[in-house]
């Protein structure tokens, strides 16, 4: 039973919140969002976790890193735990985003319609092609990688996306950290070495797969 007092979210750095933790908030996020476009005022942790293949246990843990949410009896209203949950990602607000390389994955990503779902922009491009630079991809202008502080500086970018290759990716990211850039989602299939400030994730799609077919070669068989 969810309790009914209800707390300020703490922030994840000060609640030293497990990365694992950080990532189900993103599901219980989207989930709820699912619920509300369904016409759904309430849910619980029951239902929340079984729609993600949770325990409700599971789920009123996470959500006590940083607070107490819900009313006895009741459970939690969607409308103030998605709010609750945008405010403790970070995500109650909108972010300027650049975005680094623009070959195939890189104008892929341009063309999501996800990140500006989540309140990302991407409001600036960069690349080293002179044929690219000054075009406009989806509205976003492409600029030159050398003016990539001055760009960054005027239009008040904290994170950037890197979609370069992996042999290019690490002067590139050392560029953002001179730049002032705050967070990296690096897309190339390299560690980036970056400053304790500098907050990093890293998506490379083959590991990705490796891992979906270890579990695929792994899965016991049938009884």
């Amino acid at each position: 039973m969810e309790d009914s007092r209800e707390k300020q979210p703490q922030s994840a750095v000060e609640a030293n919140v497990p990365q694992a933790v950080v990532s189900r908030l993103s599901l219980y996020l989207r989930e709820l969002q699912r619920l509300v476009q369904d016409c759904h005022a309430m849910t619980n942790s029951t239902q929340l976790g079984a729609l993600l293949g949770f325990t409700d246990a599971q789920v009123r843990k996470d959500l006590a890193y940083f607070g107490q949410f819900g009313y006895p009896g009741i459970g939690y209203r969607c409308e103030e735990l998605i709010a609750a949950i945008k405010k403790i990602l970070g995500t109650d607000r909108s972010w300027p985003v650049a975005m680094v390389g623009l070959g195939n994955l890189g104008r892929a990503l341009l063309h999501y319609r996800g990140f500006s779902q989540r309140g990302f922009r991407i409001v600036a491009a960069f690349d080293i092609d002179v044929d690219k630079i000054g075009e406009l991809v989806e509205g976003i202008e492409v600029f030159h990688r050398d003016d990539l502080a001055e760009v960054v500086a005027v239009k008040g970018i904290r994170l950037a996306i890197v979609a370069v290759p992996g042999a290019a990716a690490q002067a590139i990211a050392d560029s953002l950290v001179a730049a002032g850039i705050e967070g990296v989602l690096n897309f190339a299939p390299v560690t980036l070495a970056l400053p304790d400030h500098v907050s990093r994730v890293g998506v490379d799609l083959a590991i990705e797969l490796e891992q979906l077919s270890f579990a695929v070669v792994n899965r016991p068989e049938n009884p």
